[in-house]
């Protein structure tokens, strides 16, 4: 009898995750369609590049195959054509909405730690470990190359923030390498929309075993400010956007 429940258990179980995972992808399709016809609509050039490019692409593949003799290989190429066609498509939407966005959060309250929050790989973010009273902010990211302080704002605020951030950091973490960044387009700041690649360019320099070290000490520092005090996010339905994005980054 307990055998037969356990049975019953484990197939509700199993069937509860399979209808779980049929909802998220259900949803995922459905943010990328929403995604898809918002940038259709504001970049007129979308649909020409994905459409060329998967027409390029198959007729290449079309070409190799008469040129090869075989009808084998045609059969064989045309399906192959037709599926990297649409993948190099799907490319050029997700580097087309993604540069979109940036484009539109640039400038905005909030745009940097919202930028923060969307980091592929291993890195740890605090935000709005600084601010001032005009939503000048100081976010902290721990990762292979160490310590990095990224402030948000105008520069003759923010960099007081990041001077202070790092002296009290210092006397925490001794000689693991500090680095600061303001986000921005003045000179020596950095655009949000090559912030990812510049944090990606750093040397690594430590190990992820002294990352979590660094983050445990670092939470004793804690944040001078509030959440009332945190900058919001750069656009409405951030949070959607945001879901979007690591749709199309995982495809």
């Amino acid at each position: 009898m307990a055998k037969t429940r356990n049975t019953a258990a484990a197939k509700a179980a199993k069937a509860e995750a399979k209808a779980t995972r049929k909802a998220a992808s259900k949803q995922r399709r459905s943010q990328l369609w929403q995604a898809f016809q918002i940038q259709r609509k504001e970049d007129k050039r979308l649909l020409p590049y994905m459409v060329g490019a998967l027409v390029l692409i198959v007729a290449i593949a079309v070409v190799v195959g008469v040129l090869s003799g075989s009808t084998f290989t045609l059969v064989t190429l045309i399906p192959l054509g037709i599926l990297l066609g649409a993948l190099v498509a799907f490319i050029i939407f997700g580097r087309r909405a993604q540069k979109s966005v940036y484009r539109k959060a640039e400038g905005q309250t909030g745009a940097a730690a919202w930028a923060l929050d969307n980091l592929r790989g291993k890195w740890r973010v605090t935000p709005g470990v600084a601010a001032t009273g005009h939503f000048d902010a100081v976010h902290r990211v721990i990762g292979r190359p160490g310590v990095i302080f990224v402030g948000e704002g105008s520069a003759s605020r923010v960099k007081p923030l990041l001077a202070q951030e790092k002296k009290r950091t210092a006397r925490l973490i001794g000689d693991t390498p500090i680095y600061d960044i303001v986000v921005g387009n003045g000179e020596g700041e950095v655009p949000l929309s090559k912030l990812e690649r510049h944090l990606t360019k750093l040397p690594a320099n430590i190990t992820v075993k002294q990352m979590d070290s660094l983050e445990s000490k670092l939470v004793a520092l804690g944040s001078r400010v509030g959440p009332a005090a945190m900058p919001k996010g750069p656009m409405p339905g951030n949070a959607k956007m945001r879901g979007v994005q690591r749709t199309v980054r995982r495809k």
